[in-house]
């Protein structure tokens, strides 16, 4: 994808608390990836504009040369539009804390992507995702992309696939990376430095190798993670790690890796492989959702407020991690065809050997400018083809419950997922969502 003047770069989600992180992230690359124009849209105008004020911030501070626009009008925000950074969160952070709530009220783990909430989240944001697409392909340059890490990424990913298969849509997800730089942690060295073989399905996944610099280091990371999780030293000062929830799940991971010593797992296998251990540790009147409102969403809007009074704010809090910049590389090497190496969800089309073609798998790939390249893993032994199976047809019966309408699949997806221990919880907990969803959801007969 050439373009002399540069890219109109489109962020889908403007409101999100994350956004001023990733147009950091954005600004560092510029140079390389080239940024005519950066708009925000989002359907909630005044989120969206407090979100803002934070961002102005960044931009004057860092690129103020860079145009930014604020729109909740999908023509204006899409018209020529080059790259679409899609970050929805349908319902909101309300709709998060009530699937949570829900779910730990019957006794089945409350997570935004993985069970109940998970699926209820999935089936709010099918048909909101259908319409993005619809927008990029009327108002759009014809070689745009939409680099697509909405949750739940793995069931967008597998209706998308079923419903707009021509889409120039690539759907990845930061928790990879994440590991990956708790790894790099472990090992002293820089995440650049990392490579990695994965299979699996989006946040249900398996690290089979790790090279650092080249040199294999699979086994020194086995033996490491078996004691203390994804927890070293070095990770102490990280962010991420410093707050409690991620430091328990990071840990967690010594207990799967202990259990299971073929492979390094992603540490959302904890929701599937200890859900009883993760609704004992949960907190029905703390869910991770009012974490989230009263410490990153309020942080972010007390900025704002700060901004408005002319105050000047530390906007360093909002550039932590990984994710922004992850994203970004994405972006530049779909840009550029640089044919980077990234995690990322594709049709599995005999990636993962003994896998039905129709599987959305997460492996390896290299990024172009035509899209994703996936990397062949080959066979999976039978333990872990099983479990992804389960889940690859939990995932794929919610896509159908929602096309179709149909309260059947919907119960049959929710008995199948293995957080939820047996068809009448399943029925209770789907019967309550029904309730709490009604206006996002389809109606199921």
């Amino acid at each position: 994808m050439n373009n002399m003047n540069g890219y109109k770069i489109v962020i889908c989600g403007g409101g999100s608390t994350y956004t001023a992180g990733i147009v950091k992230d954005l600004i560092d690359q510029k140079d390389e990836l080239g940024i005519r124009e950066l708009w925000l849209y989002d359907i909630d105008e005044e989120r969206q504009d407090t979100v803002a004020v934070v961002v102005k911030a960044v931009i004057d501070d860092l690129a103020p040369e860079i145009p930014l626009h604020v729109t909740v009008d999908p023509k204006e925000a899409f018209t020529d539009a080059n790259f679409v950074m899609a970050q929805m969160r349908v319902g909101g952070l309300k709709m998060r804390i009530q699937d949570e709530q829900i779910s730990l009220r019957h006794g089945v783990v409350g997570q935004e992507t993985c069970g109940a909430g998970g699926m209820a989240y999935g089936m709010r944001t099918i048909f909101p995702m259908c319409e993005l697409v619809d927008f990029c392909e009327e108002y759009a340059c014809k070689d745009y992309w939409i680099v697509n890490y909405s949750n739940p990424a793995a069931i967008v990913a597998k209706a998308m696939h079923k419903l707009r298969p021509n889409a120039r849509i690539l759907d990845i997800c930061d928790m990879p990376v994440e590991i990956e730089a708790r790894m790099a942690e472990i090992l002293g060295c820089e995440l650049n430095d990392i490579e990695v073989d994965y299979f699996g399905l989006n946040h249900f996944g398996w690290f089979t190798n790790v090279r650092c610099k080249g040199i294999d280091v699979t086994d020194k990371l086995k033996e490491h993670v078996r004691k203390y999780g994804y927890i070293s030293e070095a990770s102490l000062n990280d962010a991420l790690v410093k707050d409690p929830d991620w430091a328990h799940t990071f840990k967690n991971a010594a207990t799967i890796s202990t259990l299971f010593q073929d492979y390094l797992p992603n540490t959302y296998y904890q929701y599937y492989l200890l859900p009883d251990a993760c609704v004992e540790y949960m907190d029905i009147n703390n869910t991770r959702g009012m974490q989230v409102v009263n410490g990153r969403e309020k942080r972010i809007f007390d900025a704002s407020a700060a901004l408005k009074r002319g105050e000047k704010v530390d906007l360093t809090q909002f550039y932590v991690g990984v994710h922004g910049k992850f994203i970004v590389d994405v972006v530049k090497s779909l840009a550029k065809d640089l044919r980077h190496r990234q995690l990322v969800i594709v049709p599995n089309n005999g990636a993962i050997e003994n896998l039905s073609d129709d599987a959305t798998v997460e492996v390896p790939a290299y990024i172009t400018d035509r899209g994703a390249e996936p990397i062949r893993v080959g066979k999976i032994p039978r333990f872990y083809k099983g479990l992804i199976e389960q889940q690859d047809a939990c995932e794929g019966l919610v896509v159908e419950a929602v096309i179709e309408g149909s309260y059947q699949k919907a119960l049959e997806a929710f008995t199948l997922n293995r957080t939820i221990p047996s068809a009448r919880v399943a029925k209770e907990v789907l019967d309550d969502m029904i309730e709490a969803n009604k206006g996002y959801w389809p109606e199921l007969k």
